[in-house]
């Protein structure tokens, strides 16, 4: 299991758009995201980088990795 602190969330479709980057990465993957608290934890065997990767390229940031 993975936690990321992801700045720039605003929405609910910025939550689905982090969601679908990371099941395009991995479809099995669980994934819960608290956006009042900038988290996303991602429960995968996928690379962290490319999880990280999938969501920089959908316009967030990621601190602390």
């Amino acid at each position: 299991m993975q936690t990321f602190t992801v700045t720039g969330m605003t929405c609910g479709h910025c939550e689905q758009a982090v969601r679908k980057a990371l099941l395009a990465i991995d479809p099995q993957a669980q994934v819960t995201i608290d956006r009042a608290q900038n988290r996303v934890t991602v429960e995968s065997s996928a690379d962290k980088d490319k999880l990280v990767h999938a969501i920089e390229e959908e316009g967030y940031t990621v601190q602390g990795t």
